[in-house]
């Protein structure tokens, strides 16, 4: 086999696919870097792709020897992924040993970087979608209100009329500190009935009151 005619042929149509892409660092070696980052079918890219420069170097007896691949430069990508991605395309250089690989290789970068960016699309898709749940569940329990049982009902009913006894013991305790000494007079009879007492004499009989003192009474202010 004529690893250089190989070699040469080979990157001539990695040329012609990644025009834009493809950077050549030397030709002997041949050794190139590729600029690989996340499209969706219809190659459109989101607004921070995920993004690697894939540098391939080719050794003097490629393709019956293993490219030697690296990735020194990558975007909007963990470390941890990028390690991933580096074993995946050793791995799979391995099994294509003695065969042309690079445009397999670079195809599976690309696979590669768009499942990890359709993945993370659809997580934050749902995540989207269980938050607006969480929002229309607690808009909807505005207007449910609380569900009335046995228990919760005989618990409102007691605490209510705790509560109203309180109220009510409290209005009538302020409505009687504002009424005069007459109001009070007037509205409890049995300060009448009481007062009879003192018109009695011993043995009965009744004490003769001057009824002229008490008809102007109704010009008294009594406090």
């Amino acid at each position: 086999m004529d690893y250089e005619e190989e070699q040469s042929n080979e990157l001539i149509v990695l040329e012609s696919i990644y025009c834009d892409e493809l950077n050549i660092i030397s030709d002997a070696p041949h050794e190139f870097e590729v600029s690989i980052k996340y499209s969706d079918m219809e190659g459109n890219h989101t607004e921070k792709p995920p993004s690697i420069v894939l540098t391939c170097k080719l050794p003097e007896k490629y393709p019956d020897e293993e490219p030697i691949l690296s990735i020194e430069k990558w975007g909007n990508l963990p470390d941890s992924e990028v390690d991933r991605l580096k074993d995946h395309l050793d791995d799979l250089a391995t099994k294509n040993l003695g065969t042309v690989m690079v445009y397999t290789l670079i195809a599976a970068a690309q696979e590669w970087l768009n499942d990890y960016e359709d993945n993370n699309k659809k997580e934050a898709a749902l995540e989207h979608e269980k938050k607006k749940q969480i929002e229309a569940d607690l808009e909807r329990k505005k207007f449910e209100g609380t569900i009335v049982t046995k228990e919760t009902f005989i618990s409102w009913k007691t605490s209510f009329d705790a509560e109203r006894g309180v109220l009510k013991v409290a209005e009538v305790t302020e409505k009687v500190k504002k009424l005069t000494g007459r109001e009070l007079f007037m509205k409890d009879n049995t300060l009448n009935e009481s007062d009879l007492k003192f018109l009695e004499e011993e043995g009965g009989e009744v004490v003769k009151v001057n009824e002229t003192l008490f008809q102007d009474i109704d010009n008294l202010e009594i406090e």
